[in-house]
């Protein structure tokens, strides 16, 4: 399986400042819970005896704390001379909780660390390198190459392993089948087929919707799927690798399109979902189709059973080929100023293991890093993880890499612009003028870099 190389935001430039009131909230708020360095952020630890007390923060809290708890359960059994503490931290709060604990001491032993935040904690130097680790670890040639190589790829350049991959994930499209049936629909696999089924299945009247659009946070990686979906532009960089695609005449037809859905197949709500309340207003309500990875699966099964709704890849444009953005690689790190890393080590190593790897994916819904859980039965029986991975090898899927390697990326497809998407979905800036004003950001950005590298 292929997956994307990527890379984070790390925080620097006049985009990532962050204020001194709200670091200062934030180590004050963490220390408490963090491992027991001398404060040194990301300074160097120890060994340590292989024994005691390590700190583990979770960069899904709340969606991933109970099969996590589950895993340092069956850790602890198997190690009881080690105590692993967990911390559950919201996805949206992770990035700038942990650049905050490298600033100001805090950090923890251990800590979820993805393709698309790697670059950003790499460059601080807060990271401990774990190329030798692995190759004298049992988990050795056992983890997806290509998971592994974009890990390594998203370390900011200078080659190293910084996370170890416990699974990728994916784009999917979730359908209720009753509601489709029911209309006498067609499944949504073509685009042409999404917007006529959101059209159809819109009755306001009745408070039932065709589709539920993402406008609070993390609403651009969803806006840009759309777009190149329908586009069909396969690189984010125009042949020179200096210019962005973003805001490429069809990209803007395309979002023209999409950003229309609002409120005319909607609900109103949407203008300020994230992707938790997006999931839970699907699961509770009478829309037909949202649009999210599969990280929230057994949400849905949970929620409707496998009978009225079916996860499949992203819709295919009038040539029958399927494109969409990238999705980030998990994984886990091992934080340089750990005084234990003998057993942080031993934890991530155990997590990352078969068992344990299967076992968290099947909860999560994903694809798992380690080829002995991928072949586990259970993949078979979570279709849209099947398809998924499918997808992502069968050739029928290309992937426009995003530039998450960019120092900006972050706070140019989050906190810059997420409010002006939302003005795009309400009427008040035209997509063209959003699209422009994003790629002028990126080509800055694209510039500096080259720059920096050079």
């Amino acid at each position: 399986m292929k997956i994307s190389i990527l890379g984070r935001n790390t925080g620097r430039g006049r985009r990532g400042r962050m204020s001194a009131a709200v670091a200062l909230g934030a180590v004050l708020a963490l220390t408490a819970t963090a491992c027991g360095d001398d404060g040194s952020g990301s300074g160097a630890g120890a060994e340590g005896s292989g024994t005691g007390k390590i700190v583990f923060w979770d960069n899904n809290g709340g969606v991933r704390t109970d099969i996590w708890k589950e895993v340092i359960a069956d850790f602890e059994k198997a190690n009881p001379d080690i105590d692993v503490q967990y911390v559950g931290i919201a996805s949206t709060e992770y990035q700038s909780k942990v650049d905050t604990a490298i600033q100001g001491g805090g950090l923890p032993d251990v800590g979820g660390i993805s393709a698309s935040m790697l670059a950003g904690f790499a460059a601080q130097g807060a990271l401990e390198p774990l190329d030798e680790r692995l190759e004298g670890s049992s988990l050795n040639s056992k983890l997806n190459k290509d998971m592994i190589e974009s890990l390594r790829a998203a370390g900011g350049g200078d080659d190293q392993l910084y996370s170890v991959p416990t699974s990728a994930n994916n784009g999917v499209l979730y359908y209720r089948t009753d509601m489709f049936e029911k209309a006498g629909l067609e499944e949504p696999t073509t685009w042409d087929r999404f917007f006529e089924a959101a059209e159809k299945l819109t009755d306001k009247g009745s408070n039932r919707f065709g589709y539920t659009i993402r406008g609070g946070a993390g609403s651009i990686a969803q806006a840009l799927d759309a777009m190149y979906g329908q586009s069909g532009i396969t690189s984010f960089w125009d042949s020179t690798g200096k210019k962005t695609t973003v805001n490429d005449p069809k990209n803007v037809k395309a979002l023209e399109k999409y950003a229309a859905l609002f409120k005319k197949v909607t609900p109103a709500a949407d203008l300020n979902n994230d992707f938790t309340k997006m999931v839970a207003q699907w699961d509770s309500g009478e829309i037909g189709m949202l649009n999210h990875n599969l990280g929230s699966y057994q949400d849905h099964v949970k929620a409707l059973g496998v009978e009225k709704f079916r996860g499949i890849p992203q819709p295919v444009g009038p040539d029958g080929k399927r494109v969409q953005v990238s999705n980030p690689v998990d994984g886990i790190g091992l934080f340089k100023s750990s005084k234990n890393k003998d057993a942080a080590w031993k934890f991530i190593e155990f997590a990352a293991s078969a068992q344990s790897n299967s076992k968290f994916n099947e909860s999560a819904g994903q694809v798992p890093a380690h080829a002995d859980a991928a072949k586990d039965a259970w993949i078979a029986k979570a279709e849209p993880t099947k398809l998924a991975a499918q997808a992502l090898s069968d050739g029928s899927t290309t992937i426009v890499q995003l530039p998450y390697y960019l120092p900006d990326w972050n706070t140019i497809s989050k906190a810059d612009n997420e409010p002006n998407f939302q003005k795009v979905l309400l009427g008040d800036m035209s997509a063209k003028d959003f699209l422009d004003g994003i790629a002028e950001q990126l080509n800055e950005a694209q510039a500096e870099w080259d720059e920096q590298m050079s």
